[in-house]
């Protein structure tokens, strides 16, 4: 029995695949992906330097923590409401709300298992196959993975490396037509760390405004508005004249808080009406959230312990950031800007590829090969599999348009001596040609 997807065989022919056609189009996450490449590493003795995962390496903090523990003391195990907790919706309406001068009620708000389910929820209910969804090309690799998917044109809006992985408003008007049914925006970025000023935000809300279709949604993906630097605050374009009614509001607990397993996450719709839409996704898909870490939650959200264990996070944070920039800076064929916020940096690599020889390794691979990988995915697999750091390539982050571009991923999200020891790591591999090439020619990690 074949599992793959294509089109129906003619009548009398051979048994109908078993997957549907859409699914050969669904893109994935490779920071879960390699999880098993380092595992059997770490199996055969190998100490590998994980910067592959966007995960605080924090504890959740012990107030969070023992409300969830109260909460199923409480027996608060069963069915609740699909939209989320009331309380929990208030908490959110009021802190979301107050942090951007808007504001907003517990009706339009809906939780979800993490902030990542609203990404392909958004696409299922604002466009039909065909429509064009506009995403951050590098980026988080949902956007562009749901477009394919349910058949919409993906448009990958490329950030300019010249203007801190920002974009101009003359990049984005460029992108839209009267078919663009959803505009991404991520600020703090996912893979770069950049962060737009408040004159950057006016200008793109400026030609969204004017370009923007009229019943088409601006998604605003800000699941790492805590984690900035240098004295930075967050700001959205929600907070711009006439957008706050036209955008969608995301974030969570798994990046301020640490709490990547609690899967609570939350979007503020536009209208009471929409966020019904949602809860009724929320019935059909998986009925409600777990009471108890909706409890979690919320006092994490209103608690004054909070804002101390954030504060102390996005200190280390900072601090691993400015190791790592310069550490990679002083690597010849590596240029690495400063990120403003999340917890990741972005470094072109395409020097250090010059150097050992990526670039006409990869020439030489089978057509196939060649067209799901690009240089930066040999020297990431190179990375990993001969000197065991774990890092991503600029493919991992959208494919579409990325020729040409090679940079790396490196999560500073793991203890400062390791991110040490994964740049140490790094500068010995920029020096190790002959070490490539015999990787290249041992073949079994290039596809």
């Amino acid at each position: 029995m074949s599992l793959a997807a294509s089109s129906p065989p003619a009548a009398g022919g051979s048994a109908a695949p078993v997957l549907a056609e859409r699914v050969s189009r669904l893109g994935t996450e490779n920071a879960f992906k390699i999880g098993p490449w380092i595992k059997a590493l770490e199996d055969d003795g190998h100490r590998v330097v994980r910067c592959n995962l966007g995960e605080p390496d924090f504890p959740l903090p012990r107030h969070v923590r023992e409300a969830v523990k109260r909460a199923l003391d409480e027996d608060l195990t069963h069915y609740c409401d699909p939209q989320g907790l009331p309380s929990l919706r208030e908490a959110i309406a009021r802190d979301m709300g107050e942090r951007r001068g808007l504001r907003i009620t517990a009706d339009r708000v809906v939780v979800f298992p993490g902030a990542k389910p609203p990404i392909g929820f958004c696409q299922e209910v604002y466009t039909d196959p065909g429509d064009e969804v506009v995403y951050p090309s590098p980026g988080f690799p949902i956007y562009e993975s749901f477009a394919t998917y349910l058949g919409n044109r993906p448009v990958p809006l490329h950030l300019d490396e010249a203007l801190g992985f920002t974009v101009t408003g003359a990049a984005l008007e460029r992108l839209l037509s009267p078919r663009t049914k959803l505009v991404i925006l991520n600020f703090p970025s996912n893979p770069t760390g950049g962060v737009a000023s408040a004159d950057q935000l006016e200008e793109l809300a400026a030609v969204l405004r004017r370009r923007l279709p009229a019943g088409a949604r601006v998604y605003a993906d800000e699941v790492y508005e805590a984690i900035v630097f240098d004295g930075r605050a967050h700001r959205s374009i929600a907070q711009c004249a006439g957008m706050a009614e036209r955008t969608i509001l995301v974030s969570g607990v798994s990046k301020t808080y640490a709490w990547t397993g609690g899967r609570v996450g939350w979007a503020v719709f536009p209208t009471a009406e929409e966020a019904a839409v949602f809860k009724n996704l929320a019935i059909n898909y998986y009925s409600c959230l777990p009471a108890y870490n909706q409890v979690g939650a919320q006092v994490a959200i209103t608690s004054a312990e909070s804002g101390p264990e954030i504060a102390r996070m996005v200190r280390a944070f900072q601090e691993r950031r400015d190791v790592v920039v310069a550490g990679l800076n002083a690597i010849d064929g590596v240029r690495c800007q400063n990120p403003g916020g999340a917890f990741y940096v972005f470094p072109d690599v395409g020097g250090l590829c010059e150097r050992l020889g990526v670039f006409e390794a990869h020439a030489a691979l089978p057509a196939e090969v060649r067209r799901a990988t690009s240089p930066s995915t040999l020297l990431q697999r190179f990375l990993l599999f001969r000197h065991h750091v774990a890092a991503l390539d600029r493919r991992s982050f959208g494919a579409l348009g990325a020729e040409g571009k090679h940079f790396l991923r490196l999560s500073v999200a793991t203890a400062l001596d390791d991110l040490r020891i994964a740049v140490d790591r790094l500068a010995l591999a920029g020096d190790d040609r002959d070490g490539f090439r015999a990787f290249v020619r041992d073949g079994r990690f290039l596809t």
